[in-house]
């Protein structure tokens, strides 16, 4: 006995060196802050307390509960026939059931494991009776009774995925078509891959096919069909050791066979300093981001509004989970925000729930953020091991109302408060505030919800004397065509004329 202990011992602390030294050289090598042990070894640090609830801020006119807890790392949510919902808990290598709120309580009336033992399971999805699941190593499959909450036989596998490496995480999910669309993520931060990774597959449900749809993709883990247009959008992680603020993460627009630049470009186009002169990027055509978000904001789902369940502002609009980044000298994601597609096409970025960073503290990692059949807003937190239910109420979104707390729930969660924004008028002096252009442009700026990107902690975002650095004319024509990070305000030359009076006049 006394031997076998000696092993374990001497097993614990050879791990707990090779740990040290792990770290030593992560921290020696690159900017390290954020909550580096979650993100080697998936160890949560919060847990979905009142005290770090109360530092969260939603959108205008919505409220938030907690809908479960103590589930583990949550990652990929997805909704059964009957209303219960699915939780992938990858780390702990199972999914999980949460009973849907028969009784109106606010929380989930049950949690039931499903599967267990799996190999890092992320993916999940139901189609014609399956409910799909994609492990690191394979996609596989077991038949599903959403009525009895149970599943039937054993599991068996669809398809074979190369493994090893960086980002083991495969998501999946069931495409319009009835095909399984999968993304696996590179194997290094920057390299030439030798397997079918850094790409969205396609894999034939009946014979395991599996065929590349989407190439030059570093980590894309989440993605959607927009409704409407049928056009499927994904959000991409950037490489790493470039600085604090590049690359961007992107949000892409797959289309079948198409190339979107990594290893070889990133961001706009810009070519890669180790990569972007390798032969094999010849003859090659990357495909632009469609939109640009901050660098190092991991963003890990994108899930669009169905326009018959969607509150009021959000028919077209889809919400991004952005987990936050560990190794950047300031802290950015951490939060939901909502992407809003104008009829032109222009895409414009809100915040949806914000505040997981309080104090340079960081309290929770939202994964997924996935619109119910209910019409509430289901959010997952792998590192407070919860999900959060995040609902409507048109009274606190009317103009002047009272923030008033949400239905009581059975985790007895207070009230998550949002302190009304200030205007864009208040930046006005009184005598700027009766010209009508500059009131105009006030105006636009808190439609086209600009302070949601231009705000005070936003490195390389602050608004600051651009009175001084632009005249009229030349802010006007960086409105009109601005860089791949900022989206083009789908507004009129004089709106746009009277946004770049109100930006100078309020930043001098």
């Amino acid at each position: 006995m006394r031997r076998v202990l000696k092993i374990v011992a001497s097993t614990v602390g050879v791990l707990a060196l090779l740990l040290a030294l792990g770290l030593w050289y992560l921290t020696s090598q690159v900017t390290v802050r954020g909550p580096v042990l979650h993100a080697i070894a998936g160890i949560g640090g919060a847990k979905a307390t009142a005290e770090n609830l109360a530092g969260l801020r939603l959108a205008p006119g919505f409220t938030l509960g907690v809908y479960a807890q103590g589930l583990g790392p949550a990652r990929v949510l997805r909704f059964t026939a009957t209303g219960d919902l699915l939780v992938s808990v990858t780390r702990a290598g199972k999914v999980l059931l949460l009973e849907r709120d028969a009784d109106g309580d606010g929380s989930a009336d049950g949690v039931r494991t499903l599967l267990e033992g799996l190999d890092r399971p992320h993916g999940i999805d139901l189609a014609d009776g399956w409910l799909y699941v994609a492990e690191t190593g394979a996609v596989r499959r077991v038949r599903f009774d959403a009525a009895a909450r149970t599943i039937n036989g054993p599991l068996e596998q669809v398809a074979a995925l190369a493994g090893g490496g960086m980002h083991f995480t495969r998501t999946l999910r069931v495409g319009p078509d009835g095909a399984l669309y999968v993304t696996a993520g590179s194997s290094c931060n920057v390299c030439i891959e030798t397997t079918p990774r850094a790409a969205m597959l396609r894999v034939d449900p009946a014979t395991g096919a599996v065929t590349p749809y989407a190439e030059g993709l570093r980590n894309t883990v989440g993605f959607d069909w927009q409704p409407g247009t049928g056009e499927l959008y994904s959000v991409d992680n950037g490489r790493d050791l470039l600085g604090d603020d590049y690359p961007p993460d992107e949000l892409n627009r797959i289309v079948a066979g198409g190339f979107y630049g990594w290893p070889f470009w990133h961001a706009d186009n810009v070519p890669d300093p180790e990569f972007g002169s390798h032969p094999a990027a010849a003859g090659r055509q990357p495909i632009a981001p469609a939109y640009a978000f901050g660098a190092h904001v991991a963003a890990l789902s994108v899930n669009f509004f169905a326009a018959d369940r969607a509150p009021p502002g959000f028919e077209r609009a889809a919400l991004v989970g952005q987990h936050g980044s560990w190794n950047r000298s300031a802290l950015s994601g951490y939060r939901v925000s909502s992407l809003h597609w104008a009829a032109d096409g222009a895409i414009t970025e809100r915040d949806f729930l914000v505040g997981f960073t309080q104090g340079g503290t960081v309290t929770g990692r939202p994964v997924d953020a996935l619109p119910g059949p209910d019409g509430a807003v289901y959010v997952s937190d792998d590192y407070a091991g919860a999900v959060y239910r995040i609902t409507w109420d048109p009274a606190r979104a009317a103009p002047g109302a009272p923030f008033a707390p949400p239905r009581a729930s059975g985790t007895a969660v207070p009230a998550v408060d949002r302190a009304p924004a200030p205007s864009a008028l208040d930046r006005l002096s009184a005598p700027q505030r009766a010209d009508a252009t500059l009131a105009r442009g006030a105006e636009l700026f808190d439609r086209l919800a600009c302070a949601s990107c231009h705000r005070p902690g936003a490195p390389g975002m602050v608004l600051n004397a651009l009175g001084a650095r632009y005249a009229q004319a030349d802010l006007v024509a960086l409105l009109k065509a601005p860089p791949a990070s900022m989206p083009a305000p789908a507004i009129a030359d004089t709106d746009r004329a009277a946004l770049a009076a109100y930006l100078r006049a309020a930043h001098p």
